[in-house]
């Protein structure tokens, strides 16, 4: 019987980093992979008994309600890993459900590995002593966490970030402009308003406004053009009316091509997370926009211990873009600084730069293969041929 080992990803970022992770560690060990994914685990051979979907929430108030669902999978997790007596246990992300799993795996004697880490540099920072009792080992994704994981006695290991690898775009702006009926000409606005529902519903009215005033704005140069990239799976009904509820606005809607997009683009409207690093590895100029509700929103403000929000801020040390939160997040704001940007070249040379040096601190790509090496390490003293 081939080795077992329980994967878990929570949300669809981790689901991409989880799946390529099986894969590689497979190659490795033969081992079969059972656990809570999303479509690309499936795809890659993970055997799910949950989906990623059953946890998936964005915001403190917003998650109370799935309290006992989180509580069930978590419960499913750890009795299906005991009862298949689970070589290793990986952890991706998702640390309100994840830290939760471990501590039922810790009970059946299963190790833990952890891939990208909790952000206890961020808020919550009391978690890094459970992640000490709980994990064997942390692999972490970004250069700054190998220090406090250490620090604070964590076993840990920074392997590089895994979209170095991934994020390239297929056509150059000619082409993308071509593709979708745009000038190549006339500036290109990104507008990726986020991947959840949740955040569709806090983020998009505003960063529509915000184009028309840009529209407006921008006129007398010429019109500017507005690439709306909807996140894969969020359906339609997101969008009333389409383009043509906004007859001011030169605007196009495409579902992913994300990359293509942000390479295309001369600045980009993005919603605060995965996509700021995507569009700092594409060299996107971009103005960061975020919004939860206001119960979630006074409780993070006495939570959050860094001076940013935006995870390219956060890299770098320093705010290299512009970042509208909360109350800061109107239209107006948004469009002064996306109008900055489009009139200033020297502006969008200044950010670029500034983003050059958050993909120079990710690492060199192969993060997934040397995160592999390190489970794979995990499993030596149980490993024999391959079998168990």
């Amino acid at each position: 019987m081939p080795l077992q080992i329980l994967i878990s990803a929570g949300e669809a970022s981790s689901d991409m980093y989880a799946a390529r992770l099986a894969q590689a560690l497979a190659r490795r060990t033969g081992a079969h992979f059972f656990g809570m994914g999303g479509p690309r685990m499936a795809e890659a051979g993970v055997e799910l008994i949950a989906h990623s979907e059953e946890v998936a929430v964005v915001g403190i108030t917003e998650a109370l309600h799935k309290i006992p669902t989180v509580i069930g999978v978590q419960r499913r997790l750890a009795r299906e890993a005991a009862r298949r007596g689970a070589a290793l246990a990986i952890l991706v992300d998702s640390p309100g459900t994840h830290l939760g799993v471990a501590r039922r795996l810790n009970k059946h004697g299963i190790p833990v590995g952890y891939f990208i880490g909790p952000q206890v540099w961020a808020w919550r920072a009391g978690r890094v002593r459970a992640i000490k009792r709980l994990v064997r080992r942390m692999v972490v994704i970004f250069p700054f966490e190998e220090k406090i994981y250490r620090e604070a006695g964590v076993p840990v290991d920074f392997v590089g970030h895994p979209l170095v690898d991934v994020v390239r775009p297929s056509m150059n702006r000619a082409e993308f402009a071509a593709r979708h009926g745009l000038d190549a000409s006339r500036p290109i606005v990104a507008l990726l308003p986020g991947s959840r529902r949740s955040e569709i519903e806090c983020h998009y009215a505003r960063v529509i406004e915000a184009c028309s005033l840009v529209a407006h704005r921008m006129k007398p140069a010429g019109p500017v053009q507005f690439v709306h990239v909807i996140a894969p799976g969020l359906g339609t009904d997101l969008w009333p009316g389409g383009g043509a509820s906004r007859p001011d606005l030169a605007l196009k809607r495409i579902e992913g091509g994300a990359y293509d997009a942000l390479a295309a683009a001369d600045c980009a409207i993005v919603a605060s997370g995965t996509a700021t690093v995507e569009a700092a590895l594409l060299g996107a100029p971009m103005v960061v926009i975020y919004r939860v509700a206001p119960a979630t929103a006074f409780l993070l403000r006495r939570m959050v211990r860094t001076p940013f929000i935006a995870m390219v801020n956060l890299i770098a040390g320093r705010r290299v873009a512009p970042e509208l939160i909360q109350d800061a997040f109107t239209p107006a704001a948004v469009a002064a600084e996306v109008c900055r940007l489009l009139e200033s070249p020297a502006a969008r040379e200044e950010m670029k730069a500034g983003l050059a040096e958050v993909r120079a601190t990710l690492g060199p790509g192969g993060a997934i293969e040397r995160a592999a090496d390190v489970f794979a390490r995990m499993l030596e003293p149980v490993q024999t041929d391959g079998t168990s």
